[in-house]
């Protein structure tokens, strides 16, 4: 999630497109919290680890 995020702000940049910017911060956000829940050991999404 957090790479696809990355992918969308790139090309978000380079063509100007706000809506792919938005949505590519709104990625990275989500995934790097479920990453950090999922790391330190909480259940996400009835899930035991993340990746």
């Amino acid at each position: 999630m957090v790479v696809l995020g990355i992918i969308l702000l790139v090309v978000g940049f380079v063509t100007s497109l706000s809506i792919l910017w938005t949505i590519g911060i709104v990625l990275v956000v989500v995934g790097a919290i479920l990453w950090l829940l999922g790391s330190t050991g909480h259940a996400v999404a009835g899930r035991k680890h993340y990746w």
